[in-house]
């Protein structure tokens, strides 16, 4: 008999996302829906505001990937203006833009991710002795793997076991059957947690250096950037440029040796292989590192088919709200996008509850509408982005740099190509994502140094006429895919804003044409070992690193109150 399971919330994600599935009577997923309960209103908020205040309002989309939203703001406005910053402006966005990318991928794999292919709990038994020489296999020079080094890590953990709590560590499924890690490789994995909560506070710093801060970061503006003073500081750039080369160390010798011992460990595992969710995959161009050269290219593949890549254009891109609590259900371009809710609810249905016991719930209401992300298509058709679209695309392109990173992954971690296109897949491109740019700044760093020897110019001039009416997009790739912010300006204030974001792409609830997005589509055909401990399920929607933060949008132009909350801060 078919049952359906509730995972509310997906935690460890930027957000409120819920996922529902239906298993029959082996476990097996039947149908999947994805949906975010919650909402964001800033494209309400940016309306009738000056054009040059966008940047700064629209990064408050997110508390994560704050510095895409302000450069997204920024440079709509300026595509709309008709505006070329200098090269040094574009040049620290970029070294700005790695610090966050660097930021984003390490916490993401070993903070957010980790916790899905380690199990903490079994590192509690490793020989320090094996896990020391274990190290070696993946890396001749192993990050923080000494066994004196890995003896302390244990002991630490032991202590939160022994007080009767795992700290940061609690509540995950340990002893899960679909953990293929051995006790000697979770220690070394587990080292490295630990360790990027310390280097994760320096590749922050790399973004304050230039940004003043971290989050929200101050320093672009309409036109260029303003933090001139640091740029024409030796002591800065120097300071950037010695904290990115610690986070660079830790990406080769600690991030990237956990992903081939993953890799090799869950080749053979059914639940994060040959599920590549939404085969249409689609990037844009991002990382620009001299006046004419780029790390990554835009395109976009069809049916995970990496013979042809296709040309991206703009004008296909459509976002529709059938199954979204919205008004206007039609596919309408983001120029033209609407915002108007319309929320119907859940509905009562008998579900299982983490005890395996049948119980009533509250539930999506499939055949209506079910949740506040909307239904994003590019030609009518639902696309996947993020780390795997980018490197997929780009490899199929040619691009050397990527085509010599995803060579050497595949070489080291005898995996094939195939691989690529899986949950497995997309946690390791994510790191060859991050090694690539970690071992390529440095190229944006020596051209900004080159050129601020010729010309010190950090912004450029322009005006804004009331009399005329602009429109302008910035289109763009970010840590979890394709980004794009679409404004209309009119009388000289904002009069439309949109923003398309990777997680609105990839956690999609389903289409006029009963089409679901990347999230639903993964999960068809999942076998679930334990119903009471769905961790193939978190798993999977954690290797796209959603940030439904940024996917949801309404706001009730009107004043009227939606909904209230009252948390218990005691409980």
């Amino acid at each position: 008999m078919a049952q359906r399971i509730i995972v509310d919330p997906i935690t460890r994600i930027e957000g409120h996302l819920r996922v529902e599935v239906v298993v029959d009577e082996n476990n097996v997923v039947q149908e999947a829906y994805s949906g975010s309960t919650l909402w964001r209103g800033i494209e309400t908020i940016v309306k009738g505001r000056d054009p040059r205040d966008a940047g700064f309002l629209t990064q408050r989309i997110c508390g994560v990937c704050t510095f895409s939203h302000y450069k997204a703001g920024i440079v709509a406005v300026e595509d709309a203006l008709g505006i070329t910053p200098p090269l040094n402006a574009i040049l620290t966005r970029t070294l700005m833009n790695a610090a966050l990318f660097l930021h984003d991928h390490i916490v993401h794999f070993y903070q957010l991710h980790a916790l899905d292919w380690v199990d903490i709990v079994s590192a509690l038994s490793a020989d320090v002795k094996k896990a020391s020489d274990e190290a070696f296999k993946y890396t001749n020079m192993p990050y923080a793997t000494g066994a004196d080094k890995l003896l302390e890590v244990k002991q630490r953990v032991k202590t939160f076991v022994d007080k009767g709590n795992l700290g940061p560590f609690a509540n995950a499924y340990y002893g899960h059957p679909t953990y293929k890690l051995t006790p000697e490789q979770n220690l070394i994995a587990l080292s490295h947690y630990l360790e990027c909560l310390r280097v994760q506070r320096i590749v922050a710093q790399c973004m304050a250096i230039f940004g003043a801060k971290n989050p929200h970061p101050q320093s672009l503006t309409v036109g260029g950037v303003t933090c001139v003073m640091d740029l024409l500081s030796p002591a800065r750039l120097g300071e950037y440029i010695e904290k990115i080369k610690e986070v660079v160390d830790f990406v080769n010798r600690a991030y990237y040796p956990d992903l081939i011992m993953a890799g090799k460990a869950y080749a053979n595992e059914p639940s994060v292989i040959n599920d590549v969710g939404v085969p249409n995959l689609l990037t844009y161009k991002e990382f620009q590192i001299g006046a004419n050269d780029w790390l990554f290219d835009s395109g976009y593949i069809k049916n995970g088919d990496l013979s042809k890549v296709y040309e991206v254009d703009e004008s296909l891109i459509t976002e529709e709200a059938t199954h979204s609590w919205y008004k206007n259900d039609k596919p309408l371009h983001p120029y033209d996008g609407e915002t108007d809710p319309n929320y119907t609810g859940f509905v009562d249905m008998k579900t299982v509850n983490g005890k395996g016991q049948m119980v009533d719930s509250k539930a999506f209401d499939t055949k209506g509408k079910y949740s506040w992300i909307k239904a994003p298509r590019y030609d009518s058709m639902p696309m996947q982005v993020g780390p795997l679209a980018n490197i997929a695309v780009n490899y199929a392109k040619g691009n050397k740099l990527v085509v010599e990173a995803v060579d050497k992954f595949l070489k080291d971690s005898g995996l094939p190509i195939s691989a690529v296109l899986s949950t497995l897949g997309r946690t390791a491109t994510r790191c060859i994502e991050a090694s690539i740019i970690a071992n390529n700044i440095h190229k944006a760093f020596d051209n900004l140094v080159e050129n601020l020897k010729i010309d010190e110019s950090t912004c450029a001039d322009y005006k804004i006429d009331p009399n005329k009416e602009y429109k302008g997009r910035y289109i763009g790739n970010v840590p979890r895919g394709m980004l794009s912010h679409w404004c209309r300006i009119k009388d000289g204030v904002i009069s439309n804003w949109q923003a398309v974001v990777p997680s609105t792409w990839n956690a999609s609830p389903k289409d006029s044409k009963g089409v679901g997005g990347s999230y639903e589509q993964c999960l068809i055909g999942l076998k679930i070992a334990d119903v009471k401990q769905p961790l193939e399920i978190i798993r999977k929607i954690h290797s796209y690193d959603p940030c439904i933060a940024c996917a949801v949008h309404v706001m009730d132009t009107k004043g009227n109150n939606l909904s209230e909350y009252k948390m218990n801060v005691n409980a």
